[in-house]
Parts: C-alpha cells; sequence; structure tokens
C-alpha cells in the first residue's frame, strides 16, 4: 500500500495500514510532528508471555509476604492461581510488533539467589527468557522493518544494583548500536528516518542524566481500577489537569484486586480484559493526539493482540490531518 493512497484519507483509513509497518506508511502530512504529539499503541508488562513455569523461579519479591510463603509450601495450588493473574500479553515481543505495538512496557528484575548477572523481566514472577534476549528479538525485527520506531520503556527495576544497571545500559548499546536516539534529537519521524534511529530508549533511575542516549521515565497514567467505567472516570479527572509535556502513556490496563479475585475464582485476567475492551476502546476512539491539555498520547494495554486496540489507537492520527495549516 503506497503512501500516496493511503494519503487520500476519503478511501482508506489509517486503521487499515499494514499494522507491522504502520509508520512507515503514515501520510506525509505526519513525517514532521514530534512522536509525543501522536498516537502511539502500547503494550502493558509487555513480557509475560514466558513467565517461568518451573520451581526454580519464586513469585516476585514484590508480592505480599503471605503469598510468598504460600507459593514456597503450597506451590502446585498457588502457582496456576498466579499466572493466570500475571500474564498481560500472551505474544512474543516480534509478534506484539507485528500487530502494531510501538512502546513496550519493560519492568526488569534480578532474580534472588542468582548468582549470575542474567536480567529477566517479572509479574508474579519472573521470566524464563532473559533481557538481552529479548533485545535482541526487537533489534532483529528493526533491521527488517527500518522505517519504525520502537519506544522501549526499562521501569520498575527489582534487585538490580549500581553494577547491574551499568551492565544493562551496555547490553542496550551493544544491541541497538546506532539505532539508538538521542534525548537530545527531535523525535518526528522524517528526523529518525533521516538519521537512521529507530530506537528510543526510557529508563527510570537517576542514571539516566549521565547518559544522553537514554530519555527520562515516560510517566505512566494507571488508574488503579477493575472496572472500565471506574478507570475512564479516572482518566477524564487526569485530562483536566492537562497533560505531561513529551511523551506519556495512558494506561487503559485494569488492576485486579482480591476481592475482584476471590469473587471470580474461575477466570482470569484475559478474561476480565476482554470483556471489557469494547467499553474501553468506545471511549479511546473519542480521544484526539495532539498537544492540547486534553490530548493523549501513548495508550497501552493488556492482551493488545487479542482485539481492535492497535488498529483503534493507529486510527486517532487521522485527527491531526485536519489541523489548520
Amino acid at each position: 500500500m503506497s503512501s500516496v493512497v493511503v494519503s487520500e484519507l476519503n478511501e482508506v483509513s489509517l486503521k487499515h495500514l499494514p499494522m507491522d509497518r504502520w509508520m512507515t506508511h503514515l501520510p506525509c502530512a505526519l513525517w514532521d510532528m514530534p512522536l509525543w504529539n501522536m498516537a502511539i499503541p502500547g503494550s502493558h508488562n509487555a513480557i509475560t508471555y514466558c513467565l517461568d513455569k518451573s520451581d526454580r523461579s519464586p513469585v516476585d519479591l514484590t508480592q505480599p509476604d503471605m503469598l510468598q510463603k504460600l507459593d514456597k509450601y503450597m506451590k502446585p495450588l498457588i502457582r496456576p492461581f498466579v499466572y493466570k493473574w500475571a500474564v498481560t500479553q500472551e505474544c512474543t515481543p516480534s509478534e506484539q510488533l507485528d500487530c502494531g505495538v510501538r512502546y513496550c512496557d519493560l519492568r526488569i528484575a534480578h532474580r534472588p539467589n542468582d548468582n549470575s548477572n542474567d536480567l529477566y523481566f517479572y509479574h508474579g514472577v519472573y521470566t524464563s527468557i532473559t533481557v538481552e534476549t529479548v533485545l535482541k528479538e526487537i533489534r532483529e525485527w528493526l533491521d527488517a522493518h527500518p522505517r519504525e520506531v520502537v519506544i522501549l520503556s526499562f521501569s520498575h527495576f527489582l534487585g538490580l544494583d549500581q553494577e547491574l544497571h551499568t551492565q544493562l545500559i551496555t547490553t542496550i548499546r551493544n544491541v541497538f548500536t546506532s539505532k539508538l536516539c538521542p534525548k537530545t534529537e527531535m523525535a518526528t519521524l522524517r528526523n529518525l528516518w533521516t538519521l537512521g534511529y529507530q530506537v528510543i530508549v526510557s529508563y527510570e533511575h537517576y542514571v539516566v542524566n549521565c547518559h544522553a542516549d537514554l530519555w527520562s521515565h515516560i510517566p505512566y497514567w494507571w488508574a488503579n481500577k477493575c472496572k472500565a467505567e471506574a478507570l475512564i472516570e479516572e482518566f477524564e479527572c487526569k485530562k483536566l489537569n492537562g497533560r505531561p509535556d513529551g511523551f506519556f502513556v495512558t494506561g487503559i490496563n485494569l488492576t485486579e484486586d482480591l476481592k475482584y479475585i476471590c469473587s471470580h475464582p474461575t477466570e482470569s485476567l484475559k478474561d476480565l480484559v476482554m470483556s471489557t475492551y469494547p467499553a474501553l476502546l468506545g471511549w479511546v476512539r473519542n480521544q484526539t493526539p495532539g498537544s492540547n491539555t486534553d490530548s493523549l498520547n501513548i495508550i497501552a494495554g493488556d492482551f493488545v493482540t487479542e482485539s481492535q486496540f492497535v488498529p483503534t489507537v493507529v486510527a486517532l492520527n487521522e485527527k491531526l490531518l485536519n489541523w489548520p495549516s
């Protein structure tokens, strides 16, 4: 599909772009717009498709003490319960990128009692795949999609000391090399394409001040609600106070509380998410990207390959084409 055809929005909506290359095919009127003023689909807790199901992975240290003790002594009973509420994405990074995801929420941990320097992702339990392995997969995908740009948010560090932070930053640089976009660059598609940059890395740690190729932590609006209506109400209140400058995320990911889990013993997080997506996507369709105080930027969700989430977010960029010149 050529960009010339795509630009004829009366004939083709942005939601019909090939999602593995939607940035490549955007109309040229959007090439000079900062990415923080565009609508970008994101993946909340992006690497949970490979949570470790072996006995060697404990539950992560952010979990309540009671759950950690129950898991230690009643693992066969507790662990399936943990998994069904901990998995937020079922697809690999490449599959998520193929579906159009361009922001990944990456939560990094060093496993307790691990004598190696290997780093993993975590949510409830730790992953079986290392951070370096996932970053190399993303690099290979970017090599095959040279005009796509990915925003990687490293945050919620668990068990990392200064040495491990240094190692992680070195790994990021070694994997992405010249694809890393410095924070001094204007992040527009035209500029990034010209300079060959494809990766924007944000890093939630004070070391970010010492590195020109790491961007500051990207704010994440989290509603902490288990019902779609309550989440939408929370975000409408946040919008009244204005959007942050630069990149920011609106996380339409629902959060189950103990009361909800106990009252729905046969369900899972996926059941909850999929049942609320119609209402959540209805709200998303009414949002507008841009620089206005009530505009949204990155919108992240769970199980993002399972619904019309990504095309719905991408299509919001059509509203930018109606801006007066």
